[in-house]
């Protein structure tokens, strides 16, 4: 959180980094639509007003959020103009003008090459399903798939093996024109959480999209019984969309942290990013 005076000369731009966390139930998603709640329109309005700007400051963000996910990890960047800004007690100005469904934690002047989106060498999500009917809490039902039968992990975890690594994940994607659907999945891991329900963890480079709510239906398949263990392996060999995975409900999605390698390597990083693919995740 910035608390120091920090005051800027004329022509001189700054890059911040923000670090945010949102309830995503009443938001259709990140990014700005016409005529839609977003995300990304309550930060820049409310950037724009503290910053004393007569428009909105364009932020750009590690991972797009669908409509319904929440994050507790996202990164944000936004390049303030060439004019003189005082930043102390910014946090607090941010806050005071978001909704309640929306937190800043945190404000920094980003180092050199710094960008939020393509600078990151990871996304971590977790997922969250409940699957033991006797135990469902209403009050956690926005942010959790609740589940109509029991899952055993174990069988998750054997068919997330197959998974893991760089690979075309077309299979698990909503295509969108001129993006790759080439990912490295780092971790795919399944496991009894708090309350006895079951917890997914996933990272990846990037993500494409929907990746991970399919990736999750896949294996929430297997867990029920439903499809054997080879089953999601069997799916990415064919490397294309497939009706038959069910991609999982949205409120139970949260994207926990985006990683960043050192800073000396930000902008190295970034024109790997920005060679190697469209990062949409």
């Amino acid at each position: 959180m910035l608390r120091k005076k920090l005051t800027l000369t004329s022509g001189e731009p700054i890059r911040l980094r923000l670090d945010l966390a949102y309830d995503g139930t009443e938001f259709a998603g990140w990014a700005c639509q016409p005529g839609w709640r977003t995300v990304q329109e309550e930060l820049e309005g409310a950037l724009a007003t503290a910053l004393r700007f007569d428009r909105p400051l364009k932020t750009v963000c590690a991972g797009r959020t669908d409509a319904g996910v929440h994050a507790r990890g996202q990164v944000a960047h936004v390049d303030v103009p060439s004019e003189t800004v005082g930043l102390d007690r910014l946090v607090d100005r941010l806050n005071g003008l978001l909704p309640s469904d929306i937190a800043v934690k945190r404000v920094s002047v980003a180092h050199d090459g710094f960008d939020a989106r393509l600078a990151a060498i990871s996304r971590r999500y977790r997922y969250f399903v409940v699957d033991r009917l006797s135990r469902r809490d209403p009050t956690s039902r926005r942010f959790t798939w609740q589940w109509r039968e029991v899952l055993d992990p174990r069988r998750m975890n054997e068919a997330a093996l197959g998974l893991l690594g760089l690979h075309d994940f077309a299979a698990y994607c909503r295509a969108r024109p001129e993006a790759t659907t080439i990912r490295n999945l780092q971790r795919l891991e399944c496991r009894r959480g708090e309350g006895d329900m079951v917890v997914v963890d996933v990272a990846a480079d990037a993500f494409c999209h929907s990746l991970v709510r399919s990736l999750v239906g896949a294996l929430v398949a297997v867990g029920s019984g439903r499809r054997p263990t080879s089953w999601p392996v069997e799916l990415l060999a064919a490397r294309r969309r497939s009706s038959v995975v069910q991609v999982a409900p949205a409120q139970g999605l949260f994207l926990e942290a985006v990683n960043y390698p050192p800073a000396a390597q930000y902008a190295s990083q970034t024109e790997r990013a920005r060679a190697l693919r469209s990062c949409d995740g």
